[in-house]
Order: structure tokens, then sequence, then C-alpha cells
């Protein structure tokens, strides 16, 4: 529903916050991945955005602990050409990752330099397709 049509209160997605060990290296690997650019740098945080006025971001923040499990929430790419994509993005850094999708599946479940899960799905234009 537009932010019109919300009583007045409009609610946009403003970040997704990454816990990370090597902010740098994955600041650098998600603005090559969505052609984005770093707007904030801190050793406290990285912020990445396709311009300092586009929402949303993306801020890679410090943890000292590592990922053990599967991630509860994951980015979902839709490119023009999911083939061509998974081959840059694996030049990238990314690796392919198995959570059981089966060989059936229409995406690509990768993961980042920090072992962080997304998928790349077949082209989509609409939510529902």
């Amino acid at each position: 529903m537009p932010a019109s049509h919300t009583g007045g209160h409009g609610r946009f997605l403003y970040q997704i916050t990454v816990d990370s060990h090597d902010l740098p290296r994955m600041a650098r690997f998600w603005s090559a991945v969505l052609d984005w650019q770093v707007v904030f740098e801190h050793e406290e945080e990285i912020i990445i955005g396709a311009h300092p006025a586009a929402l949303p971001g993306m801020c890679f923040v410090p943890v000292p602990e590592g990922k053990t499990v599967k991630n509860r929430l994951h980015i979902d790419l839709t490119p023009d050409d999911q083939d061509a994509e998974v081959r840059r993005i694996l030049a990238l850094g990314a690796r392919r990752v198995d959570v059981g999708q089966g060989p059936d599946a229409t995406f690509v479940v990768m993961a980042d330099p920090e072992g962080n899960e997304f998928c790349v799905l077949r082209p989509k234009r609409t939510l529902l397709d």
C-alpha cells in the first residue's frame, strides 16, 4: 500500500544491517554485486547504497563471532540473465550453497565471502511473478 494510504505515516525500508568480520571486504563485495557505492565509512560501520540519498542501503557492522547457522533473513536478486549473473557473482568471490533447495529449484543459492546466503532468482518484474 502506498504511503499515502497508510494513514499519513510513510514507512520505508531504510537499510539492511549485516554483521561482519571484514567490513571493507563485505562492502566491496556487495557494492560490486549491486553496482552500488560506499557512501559512508568508519571503523564501526560502512554504509553502501545506489546514492547517498537513495533508500534502501546496506550497513556492515563489526561482530566478534562468526556465522554458524543458515540465515533467518536473506537477499533475493532478480537479474535479467540468471546464468550470467551467477557467473559474475562467483567471479566476485561468492560461492554456491546447498541448503536443500533441490535440483528443480528456479533459484540459485549463493553465499557471500563471510557465508551469508542469498539467492539469484530467475528474471522477475513484479512481486507476484
